[in-house]
C-alpha cells in the first residue's frame, strides 16, 4: 500500500508512515499545490496510491464518477495533526489494507472508522 497525502494535511504524516514502514509521499512533492482534486485523483489512480485527505471533495468525486480507484481515506476528526491522530490512522490502514487495495472509502474520526467499498 502506498499513501498520497493531500495538501490539506501536514507533510509530518510522512514520519508516521515511515515509522510504520508504509510508503508515502506528500502531494507537494508530486504536483502543483493548486492542482484540482481531480488531477490528484488521476495521479493516485494511475500510480497505485491511496489518497489521505481532510477534504470531503474526494469522496464526492468517487460518488459522482462511481469510481473504483483510487481508494480514499478521509480524516474527520477536529484535530488532524499527525501527533494526535497519526497512530490511529496507521492502525486503521493496517486493519483494512486489503479493502483499500481493492478500492474503498475509509472515514476515520476520533472514535471510530467507517469503510465503504467502491464504487459508491
Amino acid at each position: 500500500m502506498k499513501i498520497l497525502i493531500d495538501m490539506s494535511l501536514s507533510p509530518a504524516f510522512l514520519r508516521q508512515f515511515q515509522r510504520a514502514e508504509i510508503a508515502a509521499i506528500h502531494w507537494s512533492s508530486a504536483g502543483r499545490a493548486d492542482a484540482p482534486d481531480r488531477e490528484i485523483m488521476r495521479f493516485a489512480a494511475g500510480n497505485g496510491y491511496v489518497v489521505l485527505t481532510h477534504d470531503l471533495d474526494f469522496a464526492a468525486i468517487l460518488a459522482a464518477t462511481k469510481g473504483g480507484k483510487p481508494s480514499v481515506v478521509q480524516l474527520r476528526a477536529k484535530d488532524v495533526s499527525p501527533d494526535v491522530i497519526g497512530a490511529r490512522v496507521v492502525a486503521a490502514l493496517r486493519q483494512v489494507e486489503k479493502e483499500l487495495e481493492a478500492g474503498a472509502l475509509l472515514t476515520i474520526d476520533a472514535d471510530r472508522m467507517r469503510l465503504r467499498l467502491l464504487p459508491l
